[in-house]
This record gives C-alpha cells, sequence and structure tokens, in this order.
C-alpha cells in the first residue's frame, strides 16, 4: 500500500491552472498534489548574442523554490550569491524539455523566458514545472498569435514530466514526498505527446535494478504522461 493509498499506476490529483499572472503572456500554476510551481512565459524581442542574425528564437529557463517551500527553511540563493548544483541543472533540464518540441524558426528573433517558482514543495517538483511550463510557453506563442506577430504556434509536440519509483518493491508512478524519499530507485521521465523520449534521468538509491524494472518504471511513465498531456490540453482550451 503507498502512504497515499493510490493505485501504483495513479497520478497524485493534478491541477493545471492556465492564466494565474495578471502581467505574463503565458502563465499556469501546476498543482501535483501538494506540490505547487507557477510556471510564467515572458516574450522578449532578442536573442542572446550567439543567435543574433539566425532568424531563430530562444526558449531558456529559470527554476527556483520559496524559502518555506519545504518543511524546513530553505535560505534564498540571491542571499548566498549564486544558485546552487541542483537549480542549475533543474533549469537547464526545463529549457531542454521545451526546446526540444519548438520550432526556433517560428517566432523570429525573440526568447521566451520561461520562470519557475516552486511555492509548495512535495515531491517532482521538477515534473510539475516541466509539465506547467508546456502549458505558459503555448499560451505565450497564443498571446503572439492574437496579437498577429506570427501566424501558427511554434510547437511540434506537446512535453510532460512524470516521475517514477520502486516503493517497497513495487514500480510506482508520480512519487510524492514520503514515497521519494525512501525509495529504491526513483527515475524523472520526460517524454513527448507521442511518446518520444526526451530525457530520462534514473538511480538506484539501494540495490541496482534490471531492464525488466526500468521498463515497467517506463511504461507507467508512458500512461502517466498520456494523461498529462490530456490536462495540458485542457489548460490552453483545446481538449
Amino acid at each position: 500500500m503507498r502512504p497515499s493509498g493510490r493505485a501504483s499506476d495513479a497520478l497524485r490529483e493534478v491541477r493545471l491552472e492556465p492564466n494565474v499572472s495578471k502581467h505574463a503572456e503565458g502563465s499556469c500554476m501546476a498543482k501535483f498534489g501538494d506540490t505547487h510551481v507557477l510556471c510564467t512565459a515572458s516574450i522578449e524581442d532578442k536573442v542572446p548574442g550567439f543567435m543574433r542574425g539566425s532568424g531563430q528564437g530562444w526558449v531558456t529557463a529559470e527554476y527556483g523554490m520559496l524559502p518555506r517551500a519545504t518543511h524546513t527553511r530553505g535560505a534564498r540563493e540571491a542571499a548566498r550569491g549564486k544558485q546552487g548544483g541542483r537549480t542549475l541543472e533543474i533549469q537547464r533540464l526545463i529549457g531542454r524539455s521545451l526546446r526540444a518540441v519548438t520550432d526556433p524558426t517560428g517566432f523570429g528573433e525573440r526568447s521566451v523566458q520561461i520562470d519557475c517558482d516552486v511555492i509548495q514543495a512535495d515531491g517532482g517538483t521538477r515534473t510539475a514545472a516541466i509539465t506547467g511550463s508546456y502549458v505558459a510557453l503555448y499560451l505565450a506563442f497564443d498571446f503572439m498569435r492574437q496579437a498577429k506577430v506570427i501566424e501558427t504556434i511554434p510547437l511540434t509536440d506537446q512535453v510532460a514530466a512524470v516521475s517514477c519509483g520502486l516503493y517497497n518493491g513495487t514500480p510506482v508512478l508520480d512519487l510524492d514526498y514520503d514515497e521519494d524519499s525512501t525509495a529504491a530507485a526513483d527515475a524523472n521521465f520526460v517524454l513527448t505527446g507521442r511518446g518520444q523520449i526526451v530525457e530520462i534521468q534514473a538511480t538506484a538509491e539501494d540495490q541496482p535494478f534490471d531492464r525488466a524494472t526500468f521498463d515497467s518504471l517506463l511504461t507507467l511513465a508512458e500512461g502517466g504522461v498520456a494523461k498529462l498531456c490530456t490536462r495540458q490540453l485542457q489548460a490552453v482550451g483545446i481538449g
């Protein structure tokens, strides 16, 4: 039995609330159970120096946790003067995930800056951030389309992410903190709407696991991401 009472293939209650920010061109509050991440997308009429003159746009991301997002207060990274390794790794993952489904030739030499702020953490903050950021990015592009800046939304597919792991020897989907903190193995799967792999991060926390176990985790992730993609479409008004 999982601590939450969920079935092994059940997501937490997932809510993707669009347009929660008054000022951002695109925004989404991603709630995976008690993990809440505010994702905003801001459009800038410039690109990094290495892309100037290319005619292509750029999507990048920043990620951070509020001081009381967890059980104890964490110091703001700005107060320490630099971002931690975990923060840098996660925000690069978010950026790579979104760029994997974005056509850079479709919105000119502009940048979309994604900001993911963890309001409350209960496991799976990076997967919630990626899933919610897609909604924010879509809405930002839709803003540009309605303003007649672009003709079509330059996205080639959806992208979403979910965690899986081994809890008491059983493969389970969408780990919360109670499961993640004691899991024998955990993995984060970033997949497209068509089921293609963008990135997989998998770690054995106890004993190494075999190919059959990995395949079970991947199967769970595919089912979970398919459900998340449906929620994304509903959030942007398509589903």
